[in-house]
């Protein structure tokens, strides 16, 4: 298992950041050789399932992941949403939450437990680190996008 936390500041507000992070399609934006589809119809609510197809050819995989905890922000209150992986290559979960933050922006806190089928335990601290500069990646160009 692979545990990761990062943190980012955004200039948006609460409810604008969240819409940017939980917008599940535009994560292949940011994330490269990715492509998701989303299987339940929107909007996005507990018991949504999306697809990440991740790699080229032979050696992409799925990741299948669904939303197990939907908490929206409200009334300048935090967002929280978590999400668990359902693959045979890659489990684990991931919670992203989005703070209201002093300046009228928001704060980004992402966890994230990886794992990766077969892949040894003296690599965790490698796959985490990867992660993490990964998923960190992803979050800024999710947070940056139009």
């Amino acid at each position: 298992m692979a545990f990761f936390l990062l943190e980012r500041e955004s200039p948006y507000p609460v409810d604008q950041s969240w819409r940017r992070l939980t917008a599940w399609q535009r994560h292949a934006d940011v994330v490269p050789l990715t492509r998701i589809r989303v299987v339940t119809p929107p909007p996005t609510h507990q018991g949504t399932v999306f697809v990440a197809r991740s790699g080229v050819g032979p050696l992409a995989f799925d990741d299948p992941m669904e939303v197990v905890v939907w908490q929206p922000p409200g009334h300048d209150g935090p967002g929280m949403c978590r999400l668990e992986k359902r693959g045979s290559f890659v489990t684990g979960w991931a919670e992203i939450e989005v703070h209201p933050a002093d300046d009228g922006g928001s704060r980004v806190v992402w966890r994230e437990d990886i794992r990766v089928r077969s892949l040894p335990g003296f690599l965790d601290l490698g796959l985490a680190w990867a992660a993490r500069w990964m998923f960190g990646r992803a979050v800024e160009g999710l947070l940056r996008g139009d």
